[in-house]
């Protein structure tokens, strides 16, 4: 075995080491629900938020692409 191999296999083992631990002591408290509950509202109403803000620029977006296919097929008819 190479001195590279040895390293990538010593490097592999340190990672799956620290991504699966044996033991996990952590607490979550009943706020942490909540929190994650506040974000996902936040995220969702901010996307609400930039899609009608930016409702007019979509639309002429999406006519820009599928108008100019309806035009050139109505130039060939």
């Amino acid at each position: 075995m190479s001195r590279k191999n040895i390293l990538e296999i010593i490097l592999g083992v340190l990672v799956i080491s620290f991504v699966f631990p044996p033991y996990t002591y952590a607490y979550l408290d009943p706020g942490t629900g909540s929190y994650i509950i506040q974000l996902l509202v936040a995220g969702l109403l901010g996307a609400a938020f930039v899609i009608k803000t930016q409702w007019n620029h979509i639309v002429q977006f999406f006519k820009g692409l599928f108008g100019k296919e309806s035009d050139d097929q109505q130039h060939e008819a």
